[in-house]
């Protein structure tokens, strides 16, 4: 349990930093320079007007200088990656199999909440995230067996780490295949682009993690919730069906996540 709840307060470190990255990346400014500032006055925030929730708590949601509200997307960033944390910690322990969700949990928080805001899921989310994914497959084994299987066919008798790195491999390439195609043939058929890549490269990303069997439930999830949740936005705001451009990705994200937390078999256990 101790070991948790320092999971949960470092989770809330990394929301804060998540949310720098949601608002920055996305318009591809550095998250390093300038320092963190108010978007509307420009002015410096100190380090006491920086801590997470707490701050946003003190301050009433509001800039201390000209007050202009804070979006709310701070400090549920920061609570949610906190949760995330917490959670893998607890069922999995101190392990480097927590900090693999762990990481794969900040990944989709951040690329949730950026698609949702700027309909952008920037490379370093999809694909520093990808490249993490295969460095956490040579530590702890992918829970899956398809690639091991398609490697048997081939004559190649794989096992440990490499097997490890096949199931990561083939976790990321097929359903990302599956999600392109889908997306240029929605293309030929209406002559317009219907998915963007990010989506595809998310995908990706998440098949490096967990495997097939993962990338693909988060595919079903994703793009059935997503359908009738955009259909009913769609309608509720009046908006056009053909022209709404659905945050897919953020769907995706969220399907994972929920995936990744419960899903026994995703977890290892």
């Amino acid at each position: 349990m101790i070991e948790a709840l320092l999971a949960s307060l470092f989770g809330l470190i990394i929301g804060s930093f998540l949310n720098v990255c949601i608002y920055r990346w996305p318009r591809d400014f550095s998250v390093v320079r300038p320092r963190s500032h108010c978007t509307s006055c420009d002015k410096m925030i100190a380090a006491y007007d920086n801590v997470p929730i707490i701050s946003f708590l003190l301050l009433g949601g509001r800039c201390r200088y000209c007050k202009a509200p804070i979006s709310l997307r701070y400090p549920i960033v920061e609570l949610l990656t906190a949760v995330a944390f917490f959670h893998f910690v607890y069922a999995l322990g101190p392990t480097v199999a927590a900090l693999k969700m762990c990481v794969l949990a900040a990944l989709l928080v951040g690329l949730t909440f950026s698609d949702l805001e700027e309909r952008i899921l920037p490379d370093e989310f999809t694909k520093g995230g990808m490249a993490l994914g295969f460095v956490f497959a040579l530590f702890v084994p992918v829970p899956d067996n398809i690639g091991e299987a398609i490697l048997f066919l081939m004559g190649i008798h794989a096992n440990g780490v490499a097997s490890s790195l096949a199931e990561a491999a083939v976790g990321a390439a097929l359903p990302a295949f599956f999600l392109w195609g889908a997306g240029e043939l929605y293309f030929r058929i209406r002559h317009k682009e219907g998915l963007g890549f990010g989506d595809v490269k998310l995908i990706a990303m998440v098949g490096s993690f967990l495997g097939l069997t993962g990338a693909l439930w988060t595919l079903i999830i994703g793009g059935v919730s997503g359908s009738i949740l955009g259909a009913i936005y769609v309608k509720a705001t009046g908006k056009e069906l053909g022209s709404y451009e659905l945050p897919f990705g953020a769907f995706l994200g969220a399907a994972a996540l929920i995936l990744a937390a419960w899903h026994k078999a995703l977890l290892g256990m």
